[in-house]
């Protein structure tokens, strides 16, 4: 299971033992979301990639919205 906490303009990817695997982030370049690992030599787990995926489709395709702040 992974848990998606918002952090500003980004989702925070919690793993089931509570380490932070990295960022979901909207990519401007590419007009689309995607993942930043916190560390390039990390390993996820089949579970772990597939609800990653799971979720950048679904911002990706407007089923889910990333929440946004607004300083003023």
């Amino acid at each position: 299971m992974m848990l998606f906490l918002a952090n500003q303009q980004e989702l925070d990817c919690i793993n089931s033992d509570g380490h932070i695997l990295g960022k979901i982030t909207f990519d401007t370049s590419k007009n689309k979301h995607v993942f930043c690992p916190d560390e390039q030599s990390i390993e996820l787990s089949s579970e772990e990639k597939l609800d990653i995926d799971k979720r950048l489709a679904g911002l990706n395709s407007g089923q889910y919205a990333m929440p946004t702040q607004d300083d003023d």
